[in-house]
């Protein structure tokens, strides 16, 4: 019986060592870092930020989810950036984004399948603070792509399409476009 027992107990032990050295390599989002610039870290708890409004991006077919923090969600309510003002320092904004995927099953049509998101292609952050950013409008930005293969994100490259550099700069280029709304293109979408 004392053998037995003693068996079971370095089985359970080593399953849980198994267990917990999978635990211990898989990747703490929370770790990875644009270099010079924006962190996953900066943004914990995204996952729970309020909508913005959803975006479908036809030319290289991608489905976002766009978040924002409470200090930003509650500009958007006061009428920025349409009543002139600018976005408060501390404003952040997640933009979640998938592969777009047709389903078919019940109660949707085959021949009319509805279009939802698939498989998670990245995660852009852009970040207001007029002084780590003072280069570039006051805004970061950061874009983190996932790997489904190993359920890690890493930074994204300038083999990335669109291409980014490693810096907090990666967004700011395109951003410029909407400089009259803070440089922020998504409007608050009615409810």
């Amino acid at each position: 019986m004392k053998y037995k027992t003693m068996t079971m107990t370095v089985v359970v032990t080593g399953t849980l060592a198994i267990v917990g050295g999978w635990a211990i390599a898989a990747q703490d989002k929370y770790t990875v870092k644009v270099p010079d610039g924006i962190a996953f870290s900066d943004f914990r708890g995204y996952e729970e930020w309020q909508a913005v409004s959803p975006s479908h991006t036809d030319g290289t077919n991608i489905m976002r989810l766009i978040v924002a923090n409470p200090v930003m969600i509650n500009a958007y309510k006061e009428g920025v950036p349409g009543n002139g003002k600018p976005f408060s320092e501390g404003s952040k904004i997640a933009k979640i984004e998938w592969r777009p995927k047709k389903i078919t099953d019940p109660p949707f049509s085959v021949s009319v399948p509805d279009t939802v998101p698939g498989e998670l292609f990245a995660v852009e952050f852009i970040e207001k603070d007029s002084k780590r950013f003072s280069d570039t409008h006051g805004w970061g930005y950061g874009t983190f792509e996932y790997n489904a293969a190993s359920g890690t994100f890493s930074p994204a490259t300038l083999a990335s399409k669109p291409p980014q550099g490693h810096d907090a700069k990666c967004g700011a280029a395109c951003h410029n476009l909407a400089a009259k709304k803070d440089y922020i293109f998504t409007e608050y979408a009615r409810r």
